[in-house]
């Protein structure tokens, strides 16, 4: 596990990092509080963050509950306080001020591997949980409500002048295939587009029923629409094998470009209307958006993004 360890003391910080490194932590050490939370912070893979109560910089005690916000937005993360003061009104101050828990100083060696394990089991309960609370269970891409969470992000990074487009897509005439192969066959169909969609490095998450949403940060509007017809040929490469011979299938898209004053509802909408549109001009086509677009095509637009 990667630990954050913070101590004025380098000796200290050399002795315990040693330890913690013979059992084959990957140790980050730092003498000041706030290097220690800015690096933490940046770093996901940080799993356990391990603070003296005495501290230059800032307390023990402020450090802890600054380090706990991390963890506020489902952040996997176990802060320990360590003190050479074993009063217990200091370990009620730790866990009150964030702290999960409380450690002598200096540790006593198979004190410090045994609650560094706790932390492991923790930690990784923890990242299980986040990962079932964020991944649509029939495919493994992101849920509904997950893909909304990191597209705000994008957004907010988009609205500071990064570039960001939108690829809205859908399976055609997968009613037919429900119908005609079953829900069994339905699913898979499901599963091989989304298999389809990942390695991108993209945002991708499945909406609801057959229809996916993809964010591409750093790509232009023409971009988006050549990773669109990429993956359109690549869905039609899809082959599955049924009861009843082997199936294909094909997708529509629709794809959008961030604008000045957009939100991610206006970006997909505008996405979706292309879609709707590909899908009126004949499916298995990959079309940008544009504002020449009739009115018509607004007309019917079945779209989950309306909705949320």
């Amino acid at each position: 596990m990667r630990v954050s360890l913070v101590d004025p003391s380098r000796t200290v910080l050399k002795i315990v990092g040693g330890l913690l490194e013979a059992r084959n932590h990957e140790v980050r050490a730092f003498t000041d509080g706030q290097e220690a939370f800015e690096y933490t912070k940046s770093d996901t893979q940080v799993g356990a963050f391990i603070t003296s109560a005495e501290l230059a910089s800032m307390s023990g005690l402020k450090l802890c509950s600054q380090i706990r916000t991390l963890s506020d937005g489902g952040r996997p993360l176990y802060v320990i306080l360590m003190s050479s003061n074993q009063d217990r009104h200091k370990l009620i101050d730790a866990l009150d001020n964030g702290a999960d828990d409380f450690i002598g100083k200096p540790p006593h060696v198979e004190e410090l591997y045994a609650r560094l394990r706790a932390a492991e089991r923790v930690v990784s309960m923890q990242r299980e949980l986040c990962r079932l609370a964020s991944t649509d269970p029939l495919t493994g891409v992101l849920n509904r409500r997950a893909f909304f969470e990191r597209a705000e992000e994008a957004c907010a990074r988009a609205e500071a002048g990064a570039r960001l487009s939108a690829i809205m897509l859908d399976i055609d005439h997968f009613k037919h295939v429900n119908d005609v192969y079953g829900h069994d066959v339905g699913d898979e169909v499901i599963r091989g587009v989304a298999r389809a969609t990942t390695g991108e490095t993209a945002i991708v998450g499945r909406l609801g029923g057959e229809e996916f949403a993809i964010l591409l940060e750093r790509r232009s509007l023409a971009d988006a629409l050549g990773r669109a017809e990429c993956l359109r040929l690549k869905f039609a490469e899809l082959k599955f094998e049924t009861e009843k011979g082997p199936m294909m299938l094909t997708c529509s898209l629709g794809v959008s470009e961030w604008q000045s004053d957009d939100t991610i509802g206006s970006l997909l909408k505008r996405a979706d209307v292309a879609l709707y549109k590909a899908k009126k001009d004949g499916r298995n086509r990959a079309l940008a958006f544009d504002t020449g677009f009739s009115s018509k095509d607004y007309i019917g637009l079945n779209s989950v993004v309306r909705s949320r």
